[in-house]
C-alpha cells in the first residue's frame, strides 16, 4: 500500500507563528553579524550562504583567486559547532582522498588481518571543497552521492553522513588555466551558485586594516547541530500558496527550450534548462527569505529574489548565446521579466 504524504502542520496560533519567525530572524542576523566580523562587504553572498545552510543545500562560490571565498567558508565554520574539513582539489587528487578507502589492519593478539574503512575528509559536517574545478571529473564525481543522498559508498558498504551536512565549494572562473568544467549532474546538486565580485574602495580599506594590523577579529560560536536541524525543519513548515508554488514551477519550466512556458529567447539561447531541483531550490530559498522578513508564508517576491542564484548554473547555454554575449544571469532575468506572476490554468 502506498504511503500518503501530508504537508507539515502549521503552528496553531498567530502568536506562535510570529515568535518562531522572530526567533529564526534573530538567529540568522546574529550568525550574519559574526561572519561579518571577518568578511568585509559581500553582503549578498554572505546572506545567500546562510540561506543555503538553513535550506539544507550546498553552495558553489565562484570568483577569481583572492576575493575571500575560502575566508567566508572558514568564518561560517567557526561560527558553528560542527566538524569542519577542507579538501584542496588538485589534478592529482583521487576519489579515495575524498571519501576514504579500505585499508588492511592486523590484530596484534591474533595476527588476523581484515579490511577497515578509513574515513576521508568528506565525513565532516561542514566541508570546504576548495578550487573544486581543479580536480579531474573522476574525482569531482566522488562528491555526488554525499551532496545528494548524504551518504558515502565504499567497498559495497554505504555509510550515512552526520546531519546537518553542507558542502561549500569554491571555483575559479572556467577560463582560468588548469581548470575542468563541473559535470552538469554536479552543478545541479548545488542549491546556489554565488558569484563573488571585487571589493569597493571603502571595503578594501577595512580589509587592509584588519589583515595588516595587530588585532585579528574572532568569530564567536552561534549555533550547534541540533539547533540548525530545528531551524531547517522550521523552514520546511513555512506555508507556500498554490499560486506561488505554480510561479516557481513555471519559472523552472520557462528555461526549457520549446516548452509551454518558455519564451522565444529560451529556444534561441538555452541548450538545457533547469531540472525539478531548480524549482525545489526556489521554494526552499524563498521560505528562508520569508522567515527572515518575519513571515510564515512565501510570496512571489521571495522567489524572484533568489531566482538568479538558484537557476544561473542550471541554465546551460548554447554556442549562439556565447556568440551574442548572453550570460546565464541575463537569461534568467529576462525569463523572470516575461513570466507573469498570475496563475494559469493547468
Amino acid at each position: 500500500m502506498a504511503s500518503i504524504t501530508t504537508e507539515p502542520a502549521a503552528p496553531s496560533t498567530s502568536a506562535e507563528v510570529r515568535a518562531r519567525a522572530e526567533a529564526f530572524r534573530t538567529t540568522f542576523n546574529q550568525l550574519r553579524s559574526e561572519v561579518g566580523k571577518v568578511v568585509v562587504g559581500h553582503k549578498e553572498p554572505v546572506e545567500l550562504v546562510l540561506t543555503s545552510l538553513f535550506a539544507g543545500g550546498n553552495v558553489l562560490l565562484e570568483g577569481v583567486p583572492g576575493l575571500g571565498k575560502t575566508l567566508l567558508v572558514r568564518s561560517l565554520a567557526q561560527a558553528l559547532t560542527l566538524p569542519f574539513s577542507r579538501i584542496q582539489f588538485t589534478p592529482d587528487l583521487m576519489p579515495a582522498d575524498v571519501i576514504g578507502t579500505n585499508i588492511v589492519t592486523e590484530d596484534p593478539q591474533t595476527g588476523r588481518r581484515q579490511f577497515v574503512f578509513q574515513r576521508g575528509p568528506i565525513f565532516a559536517q561542514i566541508v570546504l571543497a576548495d578550487e573544486i574545478n581543479r580536480a579531474t571529473p573522476k574525482t569531482q564525481s566522488a562528491m555526488l552521492e554525499a551532496m545528494q543522498e548524504r551518504s558515502v559508498t565504499s567497498g559495497g558498504t554505504t555509510y550515512k553522513l552526520d546531519q546537518p551536512f553542507l558542502v561549500l565549494a569554491t571555483q575559479n572562473p572556467i577560463e582560468q588555466e588548469g581548470t575542468y568544467p563541473l559535470p552538469e549532474a554536479q552543478l545541479d546538486r548545488f542549491l546556489f551558485k554565488i558569484v563573488i565580485g571585487y571589493s569597493q574602495l571603502d571595503e578594501l580599506m577595512i580589509i587592509l586594516d584588519r589583515t595588516t594590523g595587530a588585532i585579528t577579529p574572532e568569530v564567536g560560536k552561534v549555533l550547534d547541530g541540533p539547533r540548525i536541524l530545528e531551524m531547517q525543519q522550521l523552514v520546511r513548515e513555512v506555508i507556500v500558496a498554490d499560486h506561488v508554488k505554480q510561479y516557481a514551477a513555471r519559472l523552472a519550466l520557462a528555461t526549457h527550450p520549446g516548452g509551454r512556458f518558455a519564451p522565444a529567447l529560451a529556444a534561441k539561447y538555452i541548450r538545457c534548462g533547469a531540472s525539478p531541483r531548480g524549482a525545489q531550490a526556489l521554494l526552499l530559498a524563498g521560505k528562508v527569505k520569508a522567515l527572515c522578513e518575519g513571515r510564515f508564508h512565501v510570496s512571489t517576491a521571495d522567489i524572484k529574489l533568489v531566482a538568479i542564484p538558484c537557476l544561473r548554473h542550471r541554465v546551460l547555454l548554447n554556442f549562439e548565446a556565447e556568440a551574442d554575449g548572453m550570460s546565464g544571469d541575463m537569461l534568467v532575468q529576462q525569463i523572470m521579466d516575461q513570466t507573469p506572476t498570475e496563475p494559469v490554468s493547468l
